[in-house]
C-alpha cells in the first residue's frame, strides 16, 4: 500500500512568502497574494500564523535556517585552508546578487531596513540570523588565523561585524546601482583586512 504525499502548507506558505519578499518587499506584498500563488485558503493561513508580522518572523527565521546551513557548507568544508573558505562564502554571496526577479537575493538585506521599526518580533528574528553569520565569520577568522592562511593578529569579533556590515552595504549599493563593482570593492577589502 503506499501513501499518498501530504501537502506541507506551512512550508509551501513560507517559500511563497519568502519569493515575494525577496522580490517586492515586505509591506508591498499581501497575504491573499501569497494565498492565491500556491492555492491555499485564507483560513488556512490563520490556521499557522496569527498575523501578517508572525507569518513574516517565520519567513526571516526560516531563511536564516536555510542561510546557515548553507553558510556551515562552505565554511566546514574540508580540504580547504581557513581563509579560502573565507573567500568562498563571499564569493556565494556575490553570486546570489542578481537583478532579475529577486530569487536568490539576500533576505537580510532586502527586508532590514524595511522592517526594523516596522515590527519588533521581526526584528529581532533578522537580529538573531544576522548574529548567527557573525558568529560565524568570527570563527572563520580566528580558524584562518590559526591555520596560517590568513595572518590576521586584530580583533576577531569586530572585524567578523565589520565584514558582514560591509558587505550589506556593498549588497545595498550593487542593487542601487546595478552593477557588482561594490560587491567587488568588498572581497578586495576583505582581502585586506584579513591579510590575505
Amino acid at each position: 500500500m503506499t501513501r499518498k504525499a501530504t501537502r506541507d502548507t506551512r512550508t509551501e506558505l513560507l517559500l511563497a512568502a519568502e519569493r515575494s519578499f525577496a522580490h517586492k518587499g515586505y509591506a508591498a506584498v499581501g497575504i491573499n497574494e501569497v494565498l492565491s500563488g500556491i492555492g491555499v485558503p485564507k483560513g488556512s493561513f490563520y490556521h499557522y500564523f496569527s498575523s501578517k508580522d508572525a507569518f513574516g518572523e517565520a519567513v526571516i527565521a526560516r531563511y536564516f535556517e536555510q542561510y546557515l546551513a548553507e553558510m556551515d557548507e562552505i565554511l566546514d568544508a574540508t580540504g580547504t585552508d581557513g581563509a579560502s573558505k573565507i573567500m568562498a562564502y563571499f564569493a556565494s554571496w556575490r553570486e546570489s546578487q542578481g537583478f532579475g526577479d529577486g530569487e536568490g537575493r539576500c533576505l537580510a538585506v532586502k527586508l532590514s531596513a524595511e522592517v526594523a521599526d516596522l515590527s519588533e518580533p521581526m526584528r529581532l528574528a533578522l537580529k538573531a540570523g544576522t548574529t548567527q553569520i557573525v558568529d560565524r565569520l568570527e570563527r572563520a577568522i580566528i580558524g584562518a588565523a590559526a591555520d596560517g592562511s590568513a595572518p590576521f593578529t586584530g580583533d576577531a569579533r569586530a572585524t567578523a561585524e565589520a565584514l558582514y556590515q560591509l558587505w550589506l552595504g556593498a549588497s545595498v549599493m550593487a542593487k542601487v546601482h546595478r552593477s557588482l563593482a561594490s560587491i567587488d570593492t568588498a572581497a578586495a577589502v576583505t582581502r585586506r583586512l584579513l591579510g590575505i
